[in-house]
């Protein structure tokens, strides 16, 4: 199959075959190549490979390696976009994909609803070197027009937020935003990859926490920024391959790996979570209960309207606060306590005190982060199992 066949077959032949690069064995299995550096035929062609490297020229493994190449390809072109630069993290990608593309003076619009350690990013580290920062309700589109200006360089926004899933209508951000000159930078944690839709409403760059539903074992930290090939083999690039925030090649082996099952996993999932978001609306011990594509969430008819699914993640309240919460999260015999998502193991997180325990209470209570509050990351269990694990935990309460 050749590049441009890759590129042009389905999504999921995409997930197998994209980017796939041989060696002079022809190995079936992508090889994984653990090498920090790269020999030279002659001080000529080492001389000519620092002015400019080809396609498949690499110099050192922080700058790109055969192995993160082959991801690299495979996912951006999964994701619709012409190239992407493999991170050590997703918060390496988040903050790459910012301090690359602003300076001091550099205005930035950007939805309050974010991970915490996004905010940290926004809020610390921007401000401190000089980049204006306005924080808006993202759900409300006339936000967006009144934040923007024509000097805002860059809007930010998780296009289902974490952890309270609010949808933001992104084709009228991505709008608002290139009418003013603005790039548009989607985190698509929660959206995942397989239901993504940053290329389709218009998003210029969509960052992918591969931690999550691509490596979606428990296993690797990685991110990845998606992108048009001139950010991210220009400025990205430049301050990636500076700083240090690249890939391990062996990480990005096990994500070649990982990413061919990732569509059956993540349908799996969110048919899962789907399942229980039916199942527990309405429960007498829960205040409410919010899967972006049910029927009670605030944002039904935009969700549905931008995507196939809402994800693996959903969000309900348990009544009677933190207390009664503790009892049902320690009740739980199934479903295990961490602080990770998009695992194949269902997961339970109490956002009020770890993940996003950092916020003020004002900024926790805008959010909706209530002590009540659960997120659940819906794994490959049985749902039935699941089912019977929350209400038996519920009883608890």
């Amino acid at each position: 199959m050749s590049e441009q066949e890759k590129r042009t077959a389905g999504k999921r032949t995409r997930l197998v075959h994209g980017g796939t690069r041989r060696s002079q064995w022809n190995e079936v299995s992508e090889a994984v190549y653990m090498t920090q550096g790269f020999v030279y035929d002659t001080a000529e062609q080492a001389e000519a490979r620092f002015v400019k490297a080809g396609p498949d020229e690499f110099i050192y493994a922080r700058y790109g390696n055969p192995t993160m190449r082959m991801f690299e390809d495979r996912i951006s072109g999964y994701l619709g976009y012409e190239d992407a630069f493999a991170c050590a993290s997703g918060m390496a990608a988040v903050n790459g994909a910012l301090m690359s593309l602003l300076k001091a003076g550099d205005h930035v619009v950007a939805s309050r609803a974010l991970f915490g350690s996004c905010l940290y990013v926004l809020e610390d580290i921007l401000a401190r070197f000089g980049v204006e920062v306005t924080l808006i309700d993202g759900t409300d589109n006339a936000a967006w027009d009144a934040a923007l200006r024509p000097d805002t360089r860059l809007v930010f926004l998780e296009s289902i937020s974490n952890p309270t899933l609010e949808v933001i209508d992104l084709a009228h951000v991505c709008k608002a935003a290139h009418a003013v000159g603005a790039l548009v930078l989607v985190d698509d944690a929660m959206a995942t990859p397989v239901f993504s839709y940053a290329r389709a409403c218009g998003a210029d760059l969509a960052i992918v926490s591969t931690t999550k539903h691509v490596d979606g074992q428990g296993r690797m930290l990685g991110g990845v920024i998606c992108g048009a090939r001139d950010l991210i083999r220009g400025p990205i690039e430049s301050y990636m391959k500076h700083t240090g925030g690249a890939m391990n090649p062996f990480t990005a082996w096990t994500h070649l790996k990982a990413i061919e099952t990732m569509e059956l996993r993540v349908r799996a999932q969110a048919a899962g979570a789907l399942h229980l978001a039916e199942t527990l609306s309405g429960h007498p011990k829960l205040n409410a209960v919010r899967y972006p594509t049910h029927k009670d969430h605030p944002q039904h008819a935009l969700a549905c309207r931008q995507a196939e699914s809402g994800g693996t993640v959903l969000a309900f309240d348990v009544k009677g606060g933190k207390e009664a919460c503790f009892r049902f999260l320690n009740a739980l015999q199934t479903i295990v306590i961490s602080n990770n998502f998009a695992d194949a193991k269902s997961i339970a997180t109490h956002p009020a005190t770890t993940t996003h325990q950092r916020l003020p209470q004002d900024q926790k209570d805008m959010l909706g982060i209530t002590s009540g509050l659960v997120r659940l990351s819906v794994g490959l269990e049985d749902v039935q199992d699941l089912v019977d694990d929350i209400l038996t935990a519920l009883e608890a309460v």
